[in-house]
């Protein structure tokens, strides 16, 4: 596709009656009180828009524009379940609590409450719509998802490393429809694509060396004129498969921005949106923790901080993602002025409201009068009809599939944690079939980020309470990977557990999930590589030996050396087996039924020492 992108007016949006209850709202970020706006442009109330009533900027030289901006949402159309479907919230006295949040029914009751009253409102997301998605979507190749942004009046988004999880040919389906290639279509009408852009700045075809989307798109309305510029993660080929990437060159996110900042400053564009597939990691977990304290993104650090550190001042505010973490906060661009840099969880349990005060007389946004605020996904407001239906529509083609029961279990089995329950549970069922293949198999890995949901004990339908279905198992391993076999060293498998916290992985580590038998002590009181004690590790309680040949289970992606296991992808002898998802499928069945349900792994192989 050409590198430049047409202007884009936006939709009529869709009307709805007044609701009674309002969104859960906790500000994080002020304004930035840099500056102050001339007299003519000062806000009263909240400081927005009000339809051309009362005191609201609306008039004259300064025009309010409403952000309204989410990320990661992976194909949640229906509430998520377990802590996946939770936020933490810091309460007055500073305790902190839990809320139920997100579903596509809510987040768009959410979003058209918070436009009414603003004409000028653009809604942007910062990747990662698609991919790892829950059955009813991951089921249908993310059509459902896709339909779901087009009724919540999604304007433009970025792409984020998931949406190349099946590759550069069905990310372009998406975005311009048509039946799956294989599949077909699946209902009588054939799937139309995305009616907003994805934004793909960073990511080149390699042997054209041009974006394979759109790298950006500019909002007009009544003569205000916003750009956005959408990039995904440099590092995106290291975390998605091989073939996900084949043919491609992702870019760094920095010079990227900056490149196409200065084609929209001479376009007449001065005020920019870059939308941004990286993200950072906060003090605390609670979405409205002030991350401004004690000044200005003290709160967060991370890949992001450097990136918009860098970042040049003519991009206004960042919307960011990547990460599943939720900040508002304001960090110094290259001149050392605040700029808002945002990112509102996951899964559709938060959306970001930032105000833009734009002023006509520079077509620039007067930065510091920028507003921002997460506001939590509640459900305890009415639910979209069109969403709900929607829903009940795909439900109806994926319950055959879905319903099935596979297992039982005693109670949740959570992903949370270094070692977590059901990332032994994973490792455990991969070495099981590993040996069902190849008697000689001695353990299995199971990278953290390959599990995207808990098993929950309530019932998520009308299964009943402990029963796991292929649709919550499918939500659980979502990515269609087989389960591959490889020899190592011992001397090699040493360095794999090493590799989870050193190199691309020193300053985040991925600590790999282990199946029984397999033990050793991390010590995060060291750096780097020294934090796996090499003397500790034991496998059936004998150390391992640095010549012995061992058999190692694994998905592929893990296999192939992704997430900075670059010795996993060194292993010789290679056998691929079935997909993992029926691995997981088969020991479910094979280990629990529903008088001897599946207690939850102890998750105590690894010892961790802080």
């Amino acid at each position: 596709m050409p590198a430049t992108a047409p202007s884009h007016q936006p939709r009529r949006r869709r009307s709805t009656s007044r609701l009674l209850v309002a969104a859960a709202t906790v500000v994080t970020a002020g304004a930035l009180a840099a500056a102050a706006l001339p007299a003519s442009a000062s806000t009263g109330g909240n400081g927005r828009g009000n339809d051309g009533q009362g005191q609201g900027h609306g008039h004259g030289r300064y025009q309010d524009i409403q952000l309204l901006s989410f990320n990661d949402l992976h194909g949640n159309l229906e509430p998520p379940a377990g802590s996946s479907g939770r936020v933490t919230e810091i309460q007055p006295d500073g305790t902190t609590e839990t809320v139920d949040a997100g579903g596509v029914e809510y987040l768009a009751t959410h979003l058209r409450e918070a436009r009414k009253g603003n004409r000028y409102s653009i809604t942007a997301a910062g990747g990662d719509m698609v991919g790892a998605s829950p059955l009813l979507s991951g089921l249908f190749h993310d059509e459902p998802t896709i339909e779901a942004l087009n009724q919540l009046d999604l304007d433009v988004t970025s792409v984020g490393n998931h949406e190349f999880d099946e590759g550069a040919r069905e990310l372009a389906r998406l975005q311009n429809g048509g039946c799956h290639p294989t599949e077909g279509c699946y209902t009588d009408k054939t799937f139309k694509g995305a009616d907003f852009p994805y934004l793909a700045a960073n990511v080149l075809e390699e042997k054209t060396k041009k974006p394979i989307l759109k790298p950006y798109w500019v909002w007009k309305q009544n003569g205000v004129k916003v750009g956005f510029i959408g990039v995904t993660l440099e590092g995106t080929p290291g975390i998605v498969s091989a073939e996900g990437v084949k043919g491609l060159t992702f870019k760094d996110e920095v010079e990227t921005i900056n490149k196409y900042a200065k084609e929209l400053q001479r376009q007449g564009v001065k005020s920019i949106v870059a939308l941004i597939h990286e993200g950072g990691f906060p003090a605390s977990s609670s979405y409205n923790y002030d991350c401004d304290s004690p000044g200005a993104g003290d709160g967060v650090s991370g890949p992001i901080v450097d990136i918009a550190r860098n970042i040049t001042p003519q991009v206004d505010a960042l919307v960011t993602g990547h990460t599943h973490n939720a900040y508002v906060c304001t960090i110094p661009d290259p001149a050392g002025n605040p700029r808002t840099v945002t990112s509102a969880s996951s899964f559709g349990r938060l959306y970001t409201d930032t105000t833009l005060t734009y002023d006509r007389a520079t077509g620039d946004i007067a930065r510091t009068s920028v507003k921002s605020a997460n506001h939590v996904v509640t459900r305890d407001v009415p639910k979209a009809p069109d969403m709900t239906r929607l829903i009940d529509r795909w439900n109806t083609l994926a319950a055959p599939i879905g319903n099935r029961p596979v297992g039982y279990v005693t109670a949740d089995i959570n992903r949370d944690g270094t070692e977590s329950p059901l990332g032994d549970l994973i490792a455990d069922a991969q070495l099981a079939y590993g040996k069902e293949q190849d008697p000689e198999t001695d353990l299995a890995l199971m990278n953290p980020g390959g599990i995207r949901a808990p098993l929950t004990y309530a019932a998520s339908g009308a299964e009943g309470d402990g029963v796991v279905t292929y649709a919550e198992a499918f939500t659980v391993q979502p990515f269609a990977n087989t389960v591959n076999l490889k020899d190592y060293t011992g001397a090699q498998l040493i360095q794999v557990l090493k590799e989870q916290v050193s190199g691309p992985n020193e300053a985040a580590p991925k600590v790999l999930q282990i199946s029984s038998g397999l033990t050793y002590t991390l010590d995060l009181t060291k750096s780097g590589a020294d934090r796996v004690v090499t003397d500790s590790i034991r496998l059936n309680g004998a150390p391992v030996d640095e010549n012995a040949t061992y058999r190692v289970a694994s998905n592929s992606f893990l296999a192939g050396g992704g997430d900075g296991f670059t010795t996993l992808g060194e292993g010789t002898n290679e056998s691929v087996g079935a997909d993992d998802l029926a691995a997981f499928e088969q020991y479910l069945t094979a280990n629990s039924s529903a008088g001897s349900p599946l207690a939850p792994p102890a998750a105590d192989r690894i010892t961790v020492v802080r």
